[in-house]
């Protein structure tokens, strides 16, 4: 819950409309396209040019061929017109497909960016941040930017061009009707104020509902079992209800304003209007004024306000744009995974030696996992970790492969402490089987060798009969080529577990790492997952972290662990001989499988 909090807390943020910094960085992601812009510039003047012209080309012909019958100068200026029309067309046209080349171009980077950092990132991010908020920074705040990019960044320009140009050419034509035009400015700026003021409230509070909404779905979709085993679905129904409520009145917030705010615009417009009418038609009767100059400003009038319509809807984008930045840019500049390994590792270098010597960890400063934690692997031997929930067996499993950093000791591989080892290297010579396995996408063969090009066909076959999961495979209707759902929903878990085999044989890695792979599996399943694990161990340094202790008897050492330290460490009999934590904790286990046994019976 409270990760859920933080994220509503940060859509809650207040964000500035602008911000000079963030759009100083956003600038550079634009900053090697700039001939596109210039473009895009150039394109922009001359249809802008062209929307002013027509007006006062209109008010050129009805002062100076129409009312003179001047038929040939009246089809002349026609052709120009249309010409006019047609160069607008592809000016904008133009302009149009520059921009949103340019700016789906800067999103794919963006995007691109984003995926490749966070693929640096280490594991202790992702247990800070949710998963649905990163998907949505690198979906929906990626694809709003997209949106400045392409209707703000150049096109703000044309608004602004437009507002002045028309002005100027007002002024040029009549100062007294732009004086009377302008006096109507004092209400528009007053009305984009309070305007400016309301919609950024909406916008904050549309922001903290859909991060309620996407919070709530991703939950509900992801405990759909549990929703439906305990038949909660009308309950959760009704409190996704309440969600959506929120939302619907912050949305219907978003169109009202918007609602009020155009309409009044337009009706000030065509006050405009009806003020031009009224001190024009004076002038036009009296003759201080042409007829065609009052039809020119008809049009410059709606000229001038559409910008102004424009700017609140791209001031709105802008907003968005500013929140969706700094939260990418929040990503952007975490730290990621620090790599300070020099030596490498050659392809089947290492041998597998594994110590660790004194170590302590804590994920939380001084909240200590891990205790003066000392023991020594020799290659190709198996050592097995146990102990209860919580006592460090699985941070061992993540410090051997640095995914998380020690506070103190050492941890070496081959006598070379990790930290000095390139982390590429050090990873391909772990394989890692955890008992949650996961399954991606995608064709089955491809989940084996996870995209490794150097892994054949024949060589998936091949370790897939060895550790037994081909007795499977062999009957699905396309064989390797099976399509897997999503994690693998398709598959029981005895088979995930034998495709995760598969894929750390495939790799043939120095060094194995086993989650237990029997827990909750079916008998049949069992015994060839043993059977699989017999072959996958051999001549292999092996590492387990053992739940059930029947399947560790024969491993070389088993270590205790109790709150962080190592309590005991010997072979199966010794440690029962012994009668200490390791013999409570085989007893304890006896008895609860022989009364299973026996309320089974």
């Amino acid at each position: 819950m409270s990760d859920e909090n933080s994220n509503f807390q940060e859509e809650e943020l207040e964000v500035k409309a602008y911000d000079s910094k963030l759009m100083k960085r956003l600038l550079k992601f634009a900053a090697q396209y700039w001939r596109f812009f210039a473009l895009a510039v150039v394109l922009l003047i001359a249809s802008t040019l062209v929307d002013l012209a027509r007006p006062y080309l209109m008010g050129i012909t009805i002062d100076q061929f129409i009312k003179k019958n001047d038929v040939q100068s009246l089809n002349t200026m026609g052709f120009y017109f249309i010409a006019l029309v047609v160069a607008g067309f592809v000016f904008n046209l133009l302009q149009i497909y520059v921009l949103s080349y340019v700016g789906q171009t800067i999103i794919y980077n963006i995007r691109q960016l984003l995926f490749t950092h966070l693929q640096k990132m280490p594991l202790s991010y992702f247990d800070k941040n949710p998963i649905g908020r990163l998907v949505t920074r690198v979906t929906n705040d990626t694809e709003t930017l997209n949106d400045m990019y392409t209707n703000v960044l150049v096109t703000l320009l044309k608004d602004f061009a437009i507002l002045f140009g028309t002005l100027i050419i007002m002024i040029k034509l009549n100062v007294k009707l732009t004086l009377v035009i302008l006096s109507i400015m004092p209400f528009v700026v007053l009305l984009t104020v309070v305007f400016r003021k309301r919609i950024r409230k909406v916008y904050r509070n549309i922001r903290v509902t859909l991060a309620k909404i996407n919070s709530a779905i991703s939950e509900n979709i992801s405990g759909m079992r549990i929703i439906q085993m305990f038949s909660r679905e009308k309950q959760n129904f009704d409190k996704f209800n309440e969600t959506g409520k929120e939302y619907y009145k912050a949305a219907m917030s978003e169109v009202v304003t918007f609602g009020l705010f155009r309409p009044v615009i337009e009706m000030l417009a065509s006050f405009a209007i009806a003020l031009l009418v009224w001190f024009g038609g004076v002038d036009v009767l009296e003759g201080a004024l042409t007829f065609g100059v009052l039809y020119a400003f008809v049009n410059y009038i709606g000229l001038f306000f559409q910008p102004i319509n424009d700017l609140a809807e791209k001031y709105n984008i802008l907003q968005s744009s500013m929140a969706a930045s700094e939260r990418i840019f929040m990503i952007l500049d975490a730290q990621p995974e620090e790599d300070s390994g020099k030596r490498c590792l050659g392809q089947n270098e290492a041998k597998g030696n594994i110590e660790f010597k004194n170590v302590w960890f804590a994920y939380n400063e001084n909240d200590w996992v891990l205790r003066d934690v000392s023991f020594k692997v020799p290659a190709g031997r198996t050592v097995a970790i146990v102990g209860a929930t919580g006592a460090g067996k699985t941070s061992i499993i993540s410090l051997l492969s640095r995914f998380y950093e020690i506070q103190k000791g050492e941890i070496l591989i081959d006598g070379i402490n990790v930290k000095e080892l390139c982390k590429d290297d050090l990873r391909r010579s772990i394989g890692v089987v955890l008992q949650d396995v996961f399954l991606f996408s995608g064709k089955l063969k491809d989940n084996i060798r996870l995209n490794e090009e150097g892994i054949s066909d024949e060589k998936i076959e091949e370790v897939s009969r060895y550790v037994n999961a081909d007795s499977f495979i062999s009957k699905l209707p396309s064989g390797y080529n099976e399509e897997v759902m999503e994690r693998g929903s398709t598959f029981s878990s005895g088979q995930r577990q034998l495709l995760a085999f598969a894929r750390a044989l495939a790799f043939d890695p120095a060094i194995l790492v086993l989650d237990e792979a029997t827990s909750n599996i079916d008998t049949e399943t069992e015994l060839l997952i043993q059977d699989a694990l017999t072959k996958l161990t051999r001549n292999r340094t092996t590492i387990v972290i053992a739940h059930r202790l029947s399947t560790i008897q024969h491993a070389d050492n088993i270590i205790v662990l109790h709150k962080g330290k190592v309590r005991e460490s010997g072979n199966h009999q010794e440690l029962l001989a012994k009668r200490g934590m390791y013999y409570s904790l085989y007893q304890l286990q006896y008895q609860k499988d022989d009364t299973r046994r026996t309320a089974t019976s």
